[in-house]
């Protein structure tokens, strides 16, 4: 890894193997990315914060070495930490699931990835998935009037 020094003459004031935290703010080391001083506490419509957010978007952005910089960062500029910024780097970058995770991964787990996991294949039922006709009359009274002919149609549209 080329080793950068920060853009201006800024002493460094924490750095990890992707980011410096300086006095005028953040600066990614290899690419240059730089976060400044007065924005790190931005916050979007809905109270989040901005920086974990547009971050997360990055696929040079490695979670773990971000989110201990920015909060560093935060610390050494004398901001409060709130329930929000804790919010924003889960929907920027999801959870951090136990000490291991996915090789390459840094250890978190995107939200899709709760949500449906890779390893459960997307299908459509197959027909003979379909309860019978006979099966749906004796649990109809459990759908209320109507019920029946609505299922009938919707399997007709189906078929």
């Amino acid at each position: 890894m080329i080793d950068v020094q920060p853009s201006c003459d800024d002493m460094v004031l924490f750095e990890n193997a992707d980011w410096h935290v300086i006095e005028d703010g953040l600066e990614h080391r290899e690419t240059g990315y730089f976060v400044a001083r007065d924005s790190l506490g931005r916050r979007s419509v809905d109270e989040l914060w901005e920086w974990p957010l547009h971050l997360a978007e990055k696929s040079w952005c490695s979670p773990r070495l971000f989110r201990e910089a920015f909060l560093m960062a935060i610390d050494l500029f004398g901001m409060d930490r709130d329930e929000a910024l804790a919010r924003s780097f889960i929907a920027g970058f999801g959870l951090r699931m136990g000490q291991g995770g996915v090789a390459g991964s840094d250890g978190f787990t995107k939200l899709s990835e709760l949500v449906r996991p890779k390893s459960i294949p997307r299908r459509r039922p197959a027909a003979s998935d379909m309860r019978s006709v006979s099966d749906m009359r004796s649990i109809s009274h459990r759908g209320g009037a109507g019920w029946m002919e609505e299922t009938e149609t919707a399997r007709s549209a189906l078929s």
